[in-house]
């Protein structure tokens, strides 16, 4: 079990007070694990285990338990049997009906110490934000980062070198699991698929009645195969079109909200640097892990600058920084990156094969006028920075303890 501390870190300050601890993420990104991480601490703390009430609700055997009320009253009777504080582990709390309801009664009325995971965004919206406003505080679970997976892959092959676990994990991707299954190709593409099936099935179809799954499958597919690049609802609506499926921009909209709150895809959206303004549109959308497009689509390797640029964004996230996309003029920088009053910019490409190459992606900085970290991160073992732009390999960019 790793460690994962960048996110126990952000935990840590909240743990034994009375705010409740919402971890949310995409399904199997290991939010459970998180949770036993918590417990582990918590025990080494000195609270004792018989203070901990834990509930995975996507067990059947706890399927009497999925209505606000049920729960509700199995707790304080399990609390009525706690000496001192109890400490509620609450695994997939979506699937109970009316559970912020529960989630806040048992807040003021027990003694309590309150943690839920839960795979769908939109349980911190509406209800939620009614019942709990101000009384909770989110950690977004992400898949396994490249230093995380490399090392669980060190487990199964021990003399890996630090670009073979590149490889591996540009195909396999971060979901945890895959170490148990010791990243052999075909069981991690079946587990992957399956995964993905029941991402597609539970947190967005059934989470929001979605009734046209053929449409639904069909936005999916374009958005996969057009991660990171820029495209507009009504691009998406010709492609149907084209594909003999008349369909309403709102709808496209919608669908791809839906899987966006399922943590399926990210979207990041346009910034206009010079005007320092949001653009309304054409939006870009990452995948939450690329070893799924991998799995289910296939071609990770031939598009390796698409893949490359939602592995950087993704690590940009699980480091906190709120990501756009940066136009200037007529030219764009991949990723702009804000985190408490920092900054820095991002271009990503495969090599910097030619000299036309390196004057596109170092190039677009010149109009850039702040003085701000700028950095190019591509494949290259040779270290090409210029004109106080740095330039990093991926691997030494995803795994540098800072950027600055």
């Amino acid at each position: 079990m790793i460690k994962r501390e960048t996110y126990m870190k952000r935990i840590r300050p909240f743990m034994g007070n009375d705010l409740i601890k919402v971890l949310t993420g995409i399904r199997r990104s290991g939010k459970s694990v998180m949770l036993d991480l918590i417990k582990e601490e918590l025990t080494e703390s000195g609270i004792s285990a018989r203070q901990f009430i834990s509930i995975n609700f996507e067990d059947m055997r706890n399927s009497h338990l999925l209505t606000a009320n049920a729960l509700h009253e199995e707790i304080l009777k399990r609390a009525g049997a706690i000496d001192g504080k109890a400490y509620l582990f609450f695994d997939e709390i979506q699937e109970v009906t009316d559970w912020e309801k529960c989630i806040n009664s048992l807040r003021i009325s027990l003694h309590c110490d309150i943690y839920i995971t839960g795979s769908n965004a939109k349980l911190l919206s509406g209800e939620l934000a009614t019942y709990l406003g101000g009384r909770y505080v989110e950690f977004v679970i992400y898949p396994f980062s490249f230093p995380e997976f490399s090392e669980l892959y060190h487990t199964v092959d021990p003399k890996a070198t630090i670009q073979q676990c590149f490889q591996k994990y540009l195909v396999s991707g971060g979901m945890p699991y895959l170490a148990n299954l010791r990243y052999a190709e075909e069981p991690s593409r079946q587990y992957l698929t399956d995964l993905f099936n029941s991402v597609q099935l539970k947190d967005i179809i059934k989470q929001n009645k979605v009734r046209d799954v053929d449409l639904l499958e069909r936005i999916i597919a374009y958005a996969m195969m057009n991660v990171g690049t820029t495209f507009s609802a009504t691009s998406l609506v010709k492609f149907l079109k084209s594909n003999q499926r008349t369909v309403a921009a709102e709808t496209v909209l919608n669908y791809l909200k839906y899987c966006c709150d399922a943590y399926l895809f990210y979207p990041v959206r346009r910034e206009d640097l010079k005007g320092k303004q949001i653009l309304a549109s054409n939006e870009k959308y990452y995948i939450a892990d690329h070893g799924i497009r991998e799995a289910v689509f296939g071609g990770n390797m031939r598009d390796i600058n698409l893949i490359l640029e939602s592995i950087v964004h993704m690590e940009l996230l699980r480091r906190g920084y709120t990501v756009t996309v940066g136009k200037v003029g007529n030219r764009e920088i991949d990723f702009v990156c804000h985190r408490r009053g920092e900054k820095l910019y991002v271009q990503v490409a495969y090599l910097l094969a030619t000299e036309d190459t390196i004057a596109r992606e170092f190039g677009v900085y010149d109009l850039i006028r702040d003085h701000y970290p700028k950095y190019v991160v591509t494949m290259d073992e040779l270290d090409m920075s210029r004109n106080g732009i740095k330039h990093r390999n991926i691997r030494d960019f995803l795994t540098a303890e800072e950027w600055g």
